[in-house]
C-alpha cells in the first residue's frame, strides 16, 4: 500500500515538474520552425549529447540518411559530447540503431571543442541543460543551439530526449523513435526554407 502511494506521488511530482514543457511545447515548436526561414538549410549540423555514445550519434546518422538529394554530399554532419571521449556505443544502441537502418558499430565518442562549434552552422542538443552549457562555454546565442525535442510533432511529456544509457532495448527504441520524428521535422523545415544552402566559405 505504502509503495503504491509512493509511486503515485512520484508520478504526480514528475508530471508537475514537466508541466511547463507540455504547455510551452507548441510555442517552442513554432519558434524553432520559424528559425529555419532565416537560417536556411544548415551547411554543417552538429548533434551533441552528454556522452556522445547513445543519442547524438544516432541523431547524426538519422539526419544524414534523411538529407534530401539536392544537399546530400554538400551538407556536413557530425556529433560530439560533453564528457568521455573514445568510447563505443553500447550494445543496445548498436542493436536498436541497426534495426532502424543505422550502423553505430564503428562509432567512438569525441569531446565537443571550440573548433567543432566554430565549424557548425547549427548545433542540435538533447535537452535544455546542454543548450545552456554550450552557450555558456562558447558565448553563443541560444537561437544558434536547437533543443531537438522542440521539433517533436507529437504532444510531449518532457522537452528532453530521454537518455537511454544503461536502460533496456525498449527504452533505446522509444528514444530513437522520438529522435527520428524530430529529425524528420528538422529536415522538412530546413528543406522548406526560402533561402538555399549557402556555399562553403573559402579557406
Amino acid at each position: 500500500m505504502r509503495k503504491s502511494v509512493t509511486n503515485r506521488l512520484r508520478r504526480l511530482a514528475r508530471a508537475l515538474r514537466h508541466a511547463p514543457d507540455r504547455v510551452l511545447h507548441p510555442r517552442r515548436r513554432r519558434r524553432a520552425l520559424r528559425g529555419f526561414e532565416a537560417r536556411g538549410f544548415p551547411r554543417a549540423a552538429l548533434f551533441v549529447c552528454l556522452g556522445n555514445v547513445c543519442r547524438s550519434p544516432y541523431a547524426a546518422a538519422a539526419y544524414a540518411a534523411m538529407l534530401p538529394a539536392h544537399v546530400r554530399g554538400r551538407a556536413a554532419v557530425d556529433s560530439a559530447g560533453l564528457i568521455g571521449p573514445g568510447r563505443p556505443a553500447p550494445e543496445e544502441a548498436i542493436l536498436v540503431a541497426g534495426r532502424r537502418g543505422h550502423d553505430l558499430s564503428g562509432h567512438r565518442s569525441k569531446l565537443l571543442d571550440a573548433e567543432l562549434v566554430r565549424n557548425a552552422d547549427l548545433i542540435i542538443v538533447m535537452d535544455a541543460r546542454q543548450q545552456r552549457e554550450i552557450c555558456r562555454r562558447y558565448g553563443l546565442d541560444p537561437s544558434s543551439v536547437l533543443v531537438l525535442g522542440d521539433l517533436d510533432p507529437e504532444p510531449i511529456d518532457t522537452r528532453a530526449i530521454r537518455d537511454p544509457w544503461g536502460q533496456s532495448e525498449a527504452v533505446f527504441d522509444a528514444s530513437y523513435a522520438r529522435i527520428d520524428r524530430c529529425v524528420a521535422a528538422l529536415v522538412e523545415a530546413a528543406s522548406s526554407a526560402r533561402r538555399p544552402m549557402e556555399p562553403a566559405p573559402i579557406a
